[in-house]
């Protein structure tokens, strides 16, 4: 397996993980973001990839400890919703044990928006082996089978919750939005549907799944409009938002003009919108602060009227926005 270069907490770049384009059709048509992948067994990932959890994953019905036995079908589940694999062992780092027992703690509220394997590399070592795991602790995220570095830190569970909602968040503009359902819940009777996407949000969805960003913009901003307070409608809009103001920009002849003209509010609100769809959240807000900071006017209200969209797209609980808020207020006064 190829190594991949890791991200630094708080910059988590989902490039690596985003679905592929569809070749041309070989076989069953592909299943819209949500449905389980063709072939797949009724129910999976409903039922634990091989068997209930364990104790170890701290009793919650999104985490499953791996092992050798379950480790494909657990990797198998990634067709349906992103699995996030914790590297720990107890013995050498007690750290690394409280942030897998944490990411089992955080899966549960996400109620399956990401599946927890909690991978103890000494009673595990081959799977440590085959993933090239170069240090502990190490969280990896999987989907569609294809694995991606993630962090690479003990961090407090406040901070993890932060930066797994921005993952989701993420996850959800590029049209991702499937579940795994419990693990412990029974299976389903024959002929009866599993609920994937919450149906207030599956026609946005289902048209950033199609590639439909326009039309996902509409969607989202029907909820938006319906009940302003839904914070992941308003997310959801802001990141659908980005990923239009995006759509066909090269990256390089971006950055370059925003290297060129430091004090053009449109060449540094592209690479701002950049810079968000790669993760890399605060340098995006940093860069638009010191554009407010620099500019007056029109200008400087353009400009804060884009990060405050960018804020949205995070969440104004995010730890990050709020360090952005207060960074933006001093730029203003």
């Amino acid at each position: 397996m190829t190594q991949q270069p890791f991200s630094r907490p708080g910059a988590i770049d989902l490039s690596a993980l985003k679905r592929p384009a569809p070749s041309a059709p070989s076989g069953p048509p592909p299943a819209r973001p949500g449905a389980p992948a063709a072939g797949a067994p009724a129910g999976a990932p409903g039922g634990a990839p091989g068997g209930a959890p364990s104790a170890a994953a701290g009793g919650s019905s999104y985490a499953v400890e791996v092992t050798e036995q379950n480790f494909q079908s657990v990797v198998e589940a990634s067709m349906t919703a992103p699995v996030l694999l914790a590297f720990y062992s107890r013995t050498r780092m007690p750290e690394s044990g409280q942030l897998a027992d944490d990411l089992a703690t955080v899966s549960g509220e996400f109620e399956g928006r990401f599946l927890a394997g909690l991978v103890d590399i000494d009673a595990a070592p081959q799977i440590a082996q085959a993933m090239q795991i170069p240090s502990i602790p190490l969280v990896v995220a999987v989907l569609d089978g294809r694995p991606a570095p993630l962090l690479q830190d003990v961090v407090p569970i406040d901070e993890l919750r932060a930066a797994l909602t921005q993952v989701v968040q993420q996850l959800t503009a590029q049209g991702m939005t499937g579940r795994h359902q419990p693990l412990n819940a029974a299976a389903p009777a024959d002929g009866e549907d599993e609920p994937q996407v919450d149906p207030r949000y599956a026609a946005a969805q289902d048209a950033l799944g199609e590639g439909d960003i326009d039309r996902a913009v509409a969607e989202y901003q029907k909820l938006v409009d319906a009940n302003p307070a839904d914070a992941e409608a308003a997310a959801g809009l802001a990141m659908a938002k980005v990923l239009l103001r995006t759509q066909g920009v090269d990256l390089n002849e971006a950055r370059a003009a925003g290297a060129a003209n430091p004090d053009d509010v449109d060449a540094q609100t592209m690479v701002a919108d950049l810079d968000m769809l790669g993760g890399h959240v605060e340098d995006a807000f940093a860069r638009l602060v010191e554009l407010v900071r620099r500019t007056s006017g029109d200008e400087r209200n353009a400009a804060r009227e884009h990060l405050l969209g960018l804020f949205a797209a995070v969440g104004n609980d995010d730890p990050r926005v709020i360090r952005g808020r207060q960074a933006l207020a001093s730029a203003l006064f």
